[in-house]
């Protein structure tokens, strides 16, 4: 698994002109390949009087699923270096269409690229991108006495609390990177005299 990628934290839109052709980028996070999908066709019956809607996205941490589309404008020119900015940016789960009404004035094969790849780039600079890190979940379980100082201590070290659950006793699920786990089981033992469980989880993305 990768140690983190980059991605958006919102949708957007970020328009430029080249040449006298508008060239709208519409960005958006997308968890799978089908709210890409659903993203494209969304932007595409906005636009649907446009010259071309062409689009690429990157779907997985590892970036498994990748396409790109030209819609229409030569082979190469719009989908493969809008998926290019993305993929050079690290950035996954992400979805880019950019929306291009034609000016009256021919770009040219490299004219295409450079306008495709860099509306995407401006896009990512104007609306800005998160990084998501791999951490390891894990579960502490403490009697209720303890807990209220525990999730203070929590959350005054950055640690990210995902959720508390109260039963007989307290458990706290919180996001832990890898390298950290030997030293947060040591401080936990500390803080709460051997009383406190820890169980680790599987593996996940969270906000870096």
């Amino acid at each position: 698994m990768q140690d983190e990628y980059r991605t958006v934290a919102h949708a957007g839109v970020h328009e430029t002109e080249v040449n006298r052709s508008r060239f709208i980028c519409a960005l958006a996070p997308a968890a799978t390949e089908q709210e890409a999908q659903d993203f494209l066709a969304a932007v595409r019956k906005e636009h649907a009087d446009a010259t071309h809607n062409c689009w690429a996205y990157v779907i997985g941490a590892d970036a498994a699923v990748q396409k790109a589309s030209d819609d229409g404008e030569p082979g190469g020119t719009a989908g493969v270096p809008m998926l290019q900015m993305l993929l050079r940016r690290d950035m996954r789960y992400v979805v880019a269409v950019v929306t291009r009404y034609y000016g009256g004035v021919k770009l040219g094969a490299g004219g295409l690229i450079r306008a495709y790849g860099g509306a995407v780039g401006e896009a990512l600079d104007t609306l800005g991108t998160i990084t998501r890190r791999r951490f390891r979940l894990a579960t502490v379980t403490v009697d209720h006495q303890r807990a209220g100082k525990v999730q203070n201590d929590l959350r005054s070290t950055g640690r990210e609390v995902r959720d508390v659950r109260y039963g007989e006793a307290v458990t706290i699920e919180i996001g832990l990177p890898d390298a950290d786990v030997e030293a947060f089981r040591a401080w936990l033992a500390d803080a709460t005299s051997g009383s406190a469980g820890f169980e680790l989880g599987g593996e996940a993305y969270g906000d870096a």
